[in-house]
């Protein structure tokens, strides 16, 4: 019997679960009662590892979340450790997704009121959380320029002693990339629409376009792309068109910061802010801890009329139809069904299978098989209807929950966030990982373990959910968020100046 603040020995997701998760390492021959019943534990098993409840039959499906991860390889007795060795997916490559004409789960559980928050209320309406110029490459030939020209910025335009008065440049940062020439169809124009949204967003006060002149993204097609808007907000340099480069590049990096100091925090609720939302070396405890409480944050803000941004398409695979059967309407439906369709046929023109995951650290955090890695990763979504879907390089369109088009990668995955108009992204992990975006980053640890392991990468500890009341962590996770959307707090990737972009690539480089 655990006492009160210790982490309890197991927990079971769903009533039909046949396993349950070991929320601490389990010794063999440990006795222990879940729900009533007695159980013995047949070898050691890590922390965030399964455990069968019952004896399980080979080829009988093994259920976490009340869904099937997978079928038993062998026989599996109870009290036994389940794992890689025993469970094998039951991923098909060709399901067929039907239309249900209705939505499925609750958008309207209660929530909490919104706290208050301060922003930058940008030209077209649009919220910002920060304060700072950006410096975009059309072409990566450019980048050590571009680099060059964020530290001298960086030196100069930021060293405000008086905020109130002079108006406060957060940073100045330049966002390389190898990309922008020598690519073809599909390839070039996702290059040009990621750098399209992060011109237009609006966390840069202002941007600066620098081109060398001779890519394939010119600097004539790109103001194209971005339209109108851009006045004042956006300068565009061409490096061959003129003699130095970095002289020019300086004297539009003063204008721009004459006009970004005129911007002023004001207060305002929480419509206009979005969301990303991220996991990224997941244990068997971020289904349960770290993506759940992300989940029910999710549901705060779509509820309050803000957004909320999914992705990572290829990790939800297994886990569609928990997603499918909330799409508000039939053209959300197909549209959200083309995306996973395309996202697994890409995988096959690469030969590729579509199970191959999840990585060795998933697997060493006790995830098994892709459809346990998936059912765990779409809890960030929480319950809200999905109201739409974007293609990679599109910016959101409404508020409530979106999905996304875009990889499981990190730096990919986190820079669609970015482009698609997240202001802040919530990344949760139980591995750990220093990696920032654009956009600030506040990293959630799926256990206590790693929070206080790595407290220069992790921002907040859910791991505590397995010991303390779930509405009162909750409430601190709204605060920090708050804090960070209104620059009392950075993140920790901010602190430690962790930020950068990866845009994704398919074809051939000429």
């Amino acid at each position: 019997m655990e006492t009160p603040g210790e982490i309890p020995a197991l927990f079971r997701i769903h009533s039909a679960d046949n396993v349950a998760v070991a929320l601490r390492d389990l010794r063999g021959g440990e006795n222990l009662s879940l729900g009533g019943t007695a159980l013995t534990v047949r070898e050691n098993t890590p922390q965030g590892h399964k455990i069968a409840l019952r004896d399980i039959g080979t080829g009988e499906k093994i259920l976490k979340y009340g869904l099937p991860i997978g079928a038993a390889s062998q026989p599996v007795q109870a009290g036994s450790w389940v794992h890689v060795h025993n469970l094998q997916t039951l991923l098909t490559e060709d399901p067929v997704y039907t239309w249900a004409g209705k939505i499925n789960g609750n958008g309207n559980a209660p929530v909490p009121e919104p706290p208050n928050f301060h922003v930058y209320r940008r030209p077209g309406g649009q919220i910002g959380i920060r304060n700072e110029i950006w410096i975009l490459p059309t072409v990566g030939c450019v980048n050590q320029t571009a680099l060059a020209l964020a530290r001298w910025a960086n030196a100069k335009l930021c060293a405000v002693t008086d905020t109130t008065q002079a108006g406060h440049i957060d940073g100045v940062y330049a966002w390389t990339h190898p990309y922008g020439c020598s690519q073809l169809g599909e390839d070039h124009e996702a290059t040009r629409n990621i750098l399209r949204g992060l011109a237009r967003h609006p966390n840069a006060a202002a941007v600066l376009v620098l081109a060398l002149g001779c890519e394939n993204n010119t600097l004539e097609s790109f103001k194209e792309l971005l339209g109108p808007g851009a006045e004042g907000r956006i300068a565009f340099l061409s490096c061959q068109d003129c003699k130095d480069e970095m002289a020019e590049g300086k004297r539009l990096l003063v204008r721009l910061g004459k006009y970004a100091r005129n911007a002023r925090r004001e207060k305002a609720g929480p419509e206009g802010l979005i969301l990303g939302l991220k996991c990224g070396g997941s244990d068997g405890l971020s289904g349960i801890t770290a993506n759940a409480l992300t989940g029910r944050i999710c549901d705060c803000f779509c509820t309050w009329g803000a957004g909320a941004i999914l992705t990572e398409v290829p990790e939800i695979f297994g886990a569609e139809r928990i997603l499918l059967d909330r799409c508000e309407s039939r053209e959300v439906f197909d549209q959200a069904a083309v995306i996973i369709e395309n996202f697994k046929t890409y995988y096959r023109s690469q030969g590729q299978v579509i199970y191959e995951n999840p990585s060795p650290g998933n697997k060493a955090g006790g995830i098994s098989t892709l459809e346990e890695k998936s059912c765990g990763c779409v809890q960030k979504g929480g319950h809200s209807p999905v109201r739409s879907v974007c293609r990679y390089g599109e910016q959101v369109r409404c508020p409530g929950l979106t999905l996304l088009e875009g990889p499981g990668n990190d730096m990919v995955s986190t820079t669609a966030l970015t482009a698609a108009g997240a202001q802040l992204i919530l990344f949760t992990t139980g591995r750990g990982t220093p990696l920032g975006a654009p956009a600030p980053v506040i990293k959630i640890a799926s256990n206590t373990g790693l929070a206080r392991r790595k407290p220069g990468w992790i921002d907040f500890d859910a791991g505590r959910l397995l010991t303390e009341n779930g509405d009162q962590v909750q409430a601190e996770l709204l605060q920090l968020i708050a804090a960070v959307v209104s620059g009392d707090v950075k993140t920790r990737n901010e602190e430690q100046g962790y930020r950068e972009i990866a845009i994704f690539k398919n074809g051939i480089t000429l």
